[in-house]
Formats: C-alpha cells, sequence, structure tokens
C-alpha cells in the first residue's frame, strides 16, 4: 500500500481571503516503511505573508520571490500523490489550500487524484481524548526526536508526522485497520467505522479434530476433580 504524508505552509489561515500556499511538503510511505522518495517545493505567491503566519514558518516574501508558481509545478505534485492514500494533521486545512490552488491551476479537487485522505488529528484525539493532540504533543508522546523543528518547514513536518502516524497505529500491519476509520475521507464522503476484511476461515480437518479430542481426552485424565475440561 502507498500512503502519502503532507503538510503545507501558507501565508494565511484561509483561502476564501486570498491566501496561498507557500510550501509542499510530502513523505512517501509503502507497506508502513518510510522510503527516500519525497516531493518537496516553495511557491511563490504573488502576496504578502501575514505576520502571525510568518511567525510560525518564517518564510519570507524576499525568499518565495525567485520560487516557482503554483501552476508551474502543480502536474509534478499530482504525479507525485497520484492513486495514493493521503495523510495529514488538520487534514481539513490542507486540503482547503490545496484545493483553492487546484481550483486557480484548472484543476479538479485533491481527492480526484489519490485514494482517499486520512485525518491524523482525528485519529489521535480518539486514542487520547481531551490530551493534547499536536504534532509536537504526539512526538514527545511516541518518542520521536523533534529538536531541528524550531520553526515549521512543511517537509520536516511531513517526516514527523510519518513517524507518528505509524507509531499511532502500531499494531495495525498486518489486518490494515488504520485506514478504516471513519477519519478516512472517499470521494468526499466520511465512511463509516467498519472493518471491511474478508478473511479466510480455516477449518481442521478429520484428522486435525480426531488429534484435539485426543489431547482433550489426556488433559481430562490429569484433572484433579471431576469437572469437564473447559476447552471444546
Amino acid at each position: 500500500m502507498r500512503q502519502i504524508v503532507f503538510d503545507t505552509e501558507t501565508t494565511g489561515i484561509d483561502p476564501t481571503k486570498g491566501h496561498r500556499v507557500i510550501e509542499i511538503g510530502c513523505v512517501e510511505v509503502i507497506d508502513r516503511a518510510i522510503t527516500d522518495n519525497y516531493f518537496h517545493v516553495y511557491i511563490n505567491p504573488d502576496r504578502d505573508i501575514d505576520p502571525g503566519a510568518l511567525s510560525v514558518h518564517g518564510l519570507t516574501v524576499n525568499f518565495l520571490s525567485d520560487k516557482p508558481r503554483f501552476k508551474s509545478i502543480v502536474n509534478d505534485f499530482i504525479e507525485f500523490i497520484r492513486n495514493a492514500e493521503l495523510i495529514a494533521h488538520n487534514a481539513s486545512f490542507d486540503v482547503r489550500f490545496i484545493d483553492s490552488e487546484l481550483s486557480m491551476a484548472g484543476f479538479e479537487s485533491l481527492i480526484s487524484y489519490c485514494s482517499g485522505i486520512i485525518d491524523s488529528l482525528d485519529h489521535a484525539r480518539k486514542l487520547r481524548p481531551g490530551k493534547r493532540n499536536s504534532l509536537d504533543a504526539l512526538c514527545d508522546f511516541y518518542n520521536i526526536s523533534n529538536k531541528d523543528r524550531a520553526l515549521h518547514g512543511a517537509l520536516l513536518d511531513a517526516r514527523l508526522l510519518a513517524n507518528v502516524w505509524l507509531s499511532m497505529t502500531r499494531g495495525q500491519d498486518e489486518l490494515m485497520i488504520n485506514n478504516k476509520t471513519n477519519s478516512y475521507l472517499r470521494k468526499n464522503e466520511y465512511i463509516n467505522n467498519n472493518l471491511y476484511l474478508n478473511l479466510p476461515i480455516l477449518r481442521a480437518t478429520n484428522e486435525e479434530q480426531k488429534e484435539h479430542n485426543k489431547y482433550i481426552e489426556e488433559l481430562q485424565k490429569h484433572q484433579k476433580n471431576d469437572k469437564k475440561s473447559i476447552w471444546p
């Protein structure tokens, strides 16, 4: 299974007010192993950056002035995430911004290019209700070093989140339970928290059943009272 953990940095908090994406970071996870394959780009927003946003990521208009515009990197971004399952922390924020950029560039919404979107914040809140579930808090909880995170950065945050996600979903490797929770977005609809698992039923052969019965009879002989063994 191919998953892409991603993060964005922006000029502000609301794309409907003209705020833009200025950085995208994506980290590839295949069969629950982080690979060396990643996508990272800074983007020229052609506008000012709110002071509050600047204090979070430190990306200045001057630094971004010679960077490509979203329209020139959109095809590479889509090809990188195509058909993968996307994971983001507070995914609705990142998805709204990416959808806004895609729309302005003449493309369909993000969900059109991937198999689904998981909100890791929603997942964390279900695991740790009433606790702080910011990326920093989860790094602390799962003993993931974030000492290099003086400021937010999309690629660094995506790498940290990939490790957090694998820690949060540890023990789900075999049945792939993590991609069937109601934090999973498929074609713009949240699906119910059901397990769609098609597991085979392996029944004992006649010979195996005889061996089992023989074993139970032997156990019964060693019982210190007349009670029957509890095994069927």
